[in-house]
């Protein structure tokens, strides 16, 4: 008798070994791993088993069904006008730092003498290159993240006694961390001196005594302090004695004349600040980071801290920092410094692309430092104007864009898209109508 199911798909159900070994599977195992392209197939051959799938779709839903990147970071397209932007992650690595990461994946010599054999210093590479490009530090160190570099210059100098730092200063950092409690965490005392808006030379005075561990200057970043207002340069600081860490925030090595505001090591080592702490991956535009600079005795004495080695930075991001440090330009300096005519051209040819039905135009408008930079300053720009509801859409698009809204429209702003990814942008928005 002929079987009364020998019609049925469900018998034809495609064997896991034949669909695994597909050229276009066996692909797939090599980014995701074969547990988790398995979980896939097993799902598509039940939905042959229900009915939902035919049998020879099972190779395509396998495939559908793996995520297009191998972690759930997905990488967006930020049109915001926000250099440095926290919630996509700060500064956008520059090829060179991405390809130094790729260097430094596997096996590298980050704390070994080739030419001995023997144990050395952990990244020593990065650490030369940081004191070239701040001759005025007699020494370097790297940690995990800028904060980390405040927490363990406060514990390695003060720990058991006073941290001197003006109350204008006493500065939440973001997500809820604020300077008193990182300090009371090393296990040093906070000696607030002056006011909010003015603290004079005489203040730092009155509290200096045989319990002072440093003097703190903390850089606002993120805000700013304007009208009756008085604060003390490092230069005076410096002539009270005790050590002065300066915290400049945002990791500028010297000056820049598009953020005269903003402090930078060179200048901060020059007026007599005996440790400088900055983020790597803000106007430095690496890799996270915290970069200590400054005196030989001061930093060494840091980095003999027990506290040094659980904050230390890991291989990849000594490598990414220290192809930042000594390649070309990194892309958030690029950004900063955009043409605005350049990027008023770049608008016009992305509105013209635009389907009407959308009703683009183009509007003059600003960008933003952003990351705790510079804040107040504003960097001339253009942007393509769309209907407010554009903003959502194009986040959801399978390349995202990140734009703004202001005053009911959705804002595409050029400055942070690399030139070369102007088509991703107008492909994102031709999906729109």
């Amino acid at each position: 008798m002929p079987d009364a199911h020998q019609g049925d798909p469900r018998r034809r159900v495609p064997r896991t070994d034949a669909i695994l070994a597909d050229p276009l599977v066996a692909e797939a195992i090599s980014r995701h791993g074969r547990d988790r392209v398995k979980q896939a197939v097993g799902t598509a051959q039940q939905q042959v088993r229900d009915g939902a799938l035919t049998p020879d779709d099972v190779v395509n839903a396998t495939l559908a069904a793996l995520p297009l990147h191998r972690s759930s970071l997905t990488p967006v397209l930020n049109a915001t006008g926000v250099v440095i932007h926290t919630n996509v992650g700060r500064a956008p690595l520059s090829t060179a730092a991405v390809e130094a990461i790729a260097d430094a994946a596997g096996y590298v010599d980050v704390e070994l003498d080739l030419e001995t054999g023997q144990r050395s210093r952990r990244g020593r590479g990065l650490l030369a290159a940081l004191l070239r490009r701040v001759p005025d530090a007699e020494a370097a160190l790297v940690v995990n993240n800028g904060a980390a570099a405040l927490v363990l210059a406060t514990t390695a100098l003060a720990a058991g006694k006073e941290v001197v730092v003006s109350r204008g200063e006493m500065v939440e950092i973001g997500d809820g961390f604020r300077l008193p409690d990182l300090i009371a965490s090393t296990g040093a005392r906070l000696r607030e001196v002056g006011t909010t808006n003015r603290t004079t030379i005489a203040d730092y005075e009155d509290a200096l005594g045989t319990d002072t561990g440093c003097i703190l200057k903390v850089h606002p970043s993120n805000f700013r302090v304007e009208g009756f207002t008085a604060q003390v340069p490092v230069e005076q600081l410096a002539s009270l004695g005790p050590p002065v860490v300066h915290d400049i925030g945002s990791g500028l090595l010297s000056p820049d004349p598009l953020l005269p505001d903003e402090p930078d090591a060179t200048t901060a080592l020059r007026a007599g600040a005996a440790v400088v702490t900055a983020s790597g991956d803000k106007l430095l535009g690496g890799p996270q980071a915290g970069i200590l600079l400054g005196r030989a005795d001061e930093v060494e004495r840091i980095r003999r801290h027990p506290l040094a080695r659980a904050v230390r930075a890991d291989k990849l991001a000594l490598a990414a920092l220290e192809a930042t440090v000594t390649g070309p330009p990194a892309p958030v300096t690029a950004y900063l410094h955009a043409d605005p005519d350049q990027l008023r051209t770049r608008c016009e040819r992305l509105a013209a692309a635009t389907p009407p039905e959308l009703n683009a135009t183009i509007i003059q408008t600003h960008g933003v430092v952003g990351g705790g930079g510079a804040p107040g300053l504003t960097l001339p720009s253009w942007a393509v104007s769309l209907p407010e509801d554009c903003a959502a859409r194009l986040r959801t698009q399978p390349r995202p864009v990140l734009a703004r809204v202001d005053r009911g429209r959705c804002l595409v702003d050029l400055r942070c898209i690399p030139p070369d990814a102007d088509h991703l942008v107008a492909e994102a928005i031709s999906q729109l109508p």
